[in-house]
This record gives structure tokens, C-alpha cells and sequence, in this order.
């Protein structure tokens, strides 16, 4: 069993990283109102490509930071399931060693996996996030050579 200062290193871990699951989500949010906002009245052109691939870069982060979030939330279900196992105090599991045993790592399975898959929507998030704003770069330096010349 944990002691009290790893719960607590624990719960400050998983707070640090909504927190950073959701500041992406809100900055893609808001950098996709900004990249409408700032092409509001223009007329539809070939130089708007790289724009529209940092929106599609930054609505697929947002997507994917969705899909990292409720996987964290089924890892976190998992590990709850496999504590209540492990007691003895899960109705399907009930008090029997063997199938204490099997629901435990069933359980165990599960949260891995989960696990697994929440980092690879994290990891996406995140590159889809940067991606988006060096195509949106990309397209402000473009939109500024053409208005040059």
C-alpha cells in the first residue's frame, strides 16, 4: 500500500497533467477562433492552404486531447476496479482468491492499456498543437510575401 506522501505525489502528478491537457485544449480552441477571426470577409485563395492545415492540425488536437482525456478517466476506473478486487469488495469478484487473482490482473490489463493509448493521444495533442502553429506561421509569412509583392 502507498503511503500518504506518494498518494500526494500521486494526485499532484495527475493534476499537473489535466491541467496541461487542458491548457492545449483551450489554446487550440482559441487559436482556431483567432485563424477565423483573422480571415473574417476574405475570399477564399490558394494562400489560405497552409492556414487551413494549422486549423485541421489544431482541431485534430483537440480531438485527440479529448481521446487522451477519457482514457485517463478509464485508466483511473481500471485501477479502481482492480483496488476493490484486491479487497475482496468487488460484487462480480467477490472474496474467492483465484478469482480475485484473475480479476486483478484482468483489471491490471486493462488499466495498462488504456494507459498506453492516453499517451499516445497526449503525444498527438501535443505535436498537432505545434504543427498548427507552424503552419499557421507558415501561412501569416506567405500572406506577408504576397502582399509585398
Amino acid at each position: 500500500m502507498a503511503n500518504d506522501s506518494e498518494l500526494e505525489i500521486y494526485r499532484a502528478l495527475r493534476e499537473a497533467q489535466n491541467k496541461y491537457a487542458y491548457f492545449l485544449l483551450a489554446g487550440a480552441g482559441a487559436a482556431i477562433a483567432f485563424a477565423l477571426n483573422q480571415t473574417q470577409g476574405a475570399a477564399l485563395c490558394w494562400s489560405q492552404v497552409p492556414l487551413a492545415a494549422a486549423i485541421l492540425s489544431w482541431g485534430l488536437s483537440v480531438f485527440f486531447g479529448y481521446r487522451h482525456l477519457a482514457y485517463v478517466s478509464s485508466t483511473l476506473y481500471s485501477n479502481a476496479q482492480h483496488f476493490r478486487a484486491e479487497r475482496g469488495q468487488h460484487p462480480q469478484v467477490g472474496s474467492d482468491p483465484q478469482r480475485i487473482a484473475i480479476a486483478s490482473a484482468a483489471f491490471m490489463a486493462a488499466a495498462e492499456e488504456n494507459a498506453n493509448r492516453g499517451n499516445r493521444f497526449g503525444h498527438l495533442q501535443f505535436h498537432l498543437f505545434v504543427s498548427g502553429a507552424v503552419f499557421y506561421v507558415g501561412w501569416h509569412v506567405l500572406e506577408m510575401y504576397l502582399r509585398g509583392n
